[in-house]
């Protein structure tokens, strides 16, 4: 059985407008079709599938935290031009929309792995 998650990265319009001058998108036309994208909700997500059964075990619980990280990764993209400099802003909205998802999936051993992962960085 397959369980779908929807990772969530909320901003709103200046914000998305900040990030994806950062990103290096630029032009009133990538703007503008990137805020139609993003809809009235000001909310980007993708979906992460993952099967429950597997979060009995740590290590259900440790791959699925990845999967889940690099869902943030796409919902909240790092400049290209700078790959090996994640700006503030980008990293408080993967945080964001990691402690989101794993929230919403609630299940104690993610957490557990969700714990461990943000104290250590």
């Amino acid at each position: 059985m397959n369980t779908v998650t929807t990772i969530h990265a909320r901003a709103s319009r200046p914000k998305i407008a900040l990030m994806l001058l950062a990103c290096g998108i630029a032009g009133a036309a990538s703007i503008g079709a990137a805020n139609a994208a993003v809809g009235d909700a000001d909310v980007l997500s993708t979906t992460v599938q993952y099967n429950p059964d597997n979060l009995a075990t740590d290590r259900g619980a440790q791959h699925l935290y990845q999967q889940i990280v690099k869902a943030a990764a796409v919902v909240c993209p790092q400049d290209a031009s700078h790959p090996h400099w994640v700006s503030a802003l980008v990293q408080e909205c993967r945080q964001q929309a990691v402690a989101r998802a794993v929230m919403k999936i609630n299940n104690p051993k993610l957490v557990a792995v969700y714990s461990t992962s943000s104290k250590n960085g």
